[in-house]
């Protein structure tokens, strides 16, 4: 195949059971919801063998995101070509009806994991009794936590504000967090889907009929005491027009902006992927004389041939775009 056939690509979600979801993803991705149980995540954009992303618009349509990184390595990653067994990020929505457990990701060094999993959320809503735990209280060591997790007192341990709509938040890896209360979030982490729980708010899962399992010591050997406390990013203005463009964040694993305007601007760059998520209205990606349809809660891969493009929004739109780091 030439390298012309490469195009704007849109994935389907992926949705997730989980007893702490809700039903609020229907709202925000076109994709119907399965069944009637809480739904927690739309895994959006996944190079994971047991949950394989699927290319959803053109005559790519069906193959996975690892098929198309085999058959067109240059063209999807260009600089970044050969750096990676697979696509680096997994990009996801998540309804917290209920709150997540009290949990820490592994860093690059842990070898339960493949790699490390630090992550970020941008708020997309957010209600009175929602809330976001993220790092520990100055003092508390090891010892601490552990009693704290045994007597379920670990949430006193953890800095907590009330989020709302457009925050930002960085989570490193080592980082003791939850988030729930009926807030709806995306999320890009590192390529990982390790979780140590420490507590689980006395959960009861409704298809088991079991309390989840805890990985205390796990969670444990994973924290970074010395981190404190996580808060909101204050994001950095990087340009205003003809769209007001905000670096949310920028760590070694990914960057990440928020894009918002109503006239054409432009999107992607040269010899390298992005990916666009439509959070707020709709519009369409133009390339190469043809356009490619982009609505609320798509989720949109630019390969690296495609290199710069134009983004015609319909009425006023907000979009995050994507980076992996050169």
């Amino acid at each position: 195949m030439r390298e012309t056939l490469l195009y704007p690509l849109r994935f389907e979600p992926i949705y997730q059971y989980r007893l702490w979801g809700g039903r609020r993803l229907a709202d925000l991705l076109s994709a119907p919801l399965p069944g009637s149980g809480p739904i927690g995540e739309a895994w959006v954009l996944s190079d994971r063998d047991d949950h394989p992303s699927q290319v959803a618009n053109g005559p790519l349509k069906g193959r996975t995101i690892a098929q198309l990184l085999e058959q067109f390595p240059k063209q999807m990653m260009g600089e970044l070509a050969g750096r990676f067994r697979r696509f680096p990020l997994l990009l996801k929505f998540l309804d917290a009806r209920e709150m997540l457990s009290v949990q820490v990701h592994p860093p690059d060094k842990n070898k339960e994991a493949e790699s490390g999993k630090t992550e970020a959320w941008v708020v997309l809503e957010a209600g009175p009794k929602s809330r976001i735990y993220a790092g520990l209280k100055p003092g508390t060591t090891a010892q601490v936590l552990r009693q704290a997790s045994k007597d379920g007192s670990v949430v006193g341990h953890l800095a907590c504000f009330a989020p709302k709509r457009g925050d930002a938040v960085f989570i490193p890896a080592g980082t003791v967090h939850s988030l729930g209360g009926g807030v709806v979030v995306f999320e890009v982490q590192q390529n990982s889907d390790v979780t140590f729980r420490l507590y689980d708010w006395g959960h009861v899962d409704a298809k088991t009929g079991q309390p989840r399992a805890l990985q205390v010591d796990q969670a444990l050997a994973c924290v970074d005491f010395a981190e404190g406390p996580a808060g909101r990013v204050t994001p950095v203005v990087e340009g205003t027009t003809p769209v007001e463009c905000e670096r949310f964040f920028h760590c070694e694993y990914f960057r990440l902006w928020r894009l918002r305007g109503q006239s054409l601007f432009t999107v992607g760059a040269a010899n390298v992927p992005r990916v666009l998520v439509c959070i707020e209205g709709a519009g369409q990606v133009e390339h190469g004389g043809a356009t490619f349809a982009v609505g609320k809660g798509d989720v949109v891969l630019l390969p690296a041939v495609l290199g710069a493009c134009a983004f015609r929004p319909r009425a006023a739109v907000s979009l995050l775009e994507i980076a992996i780091p050169e």
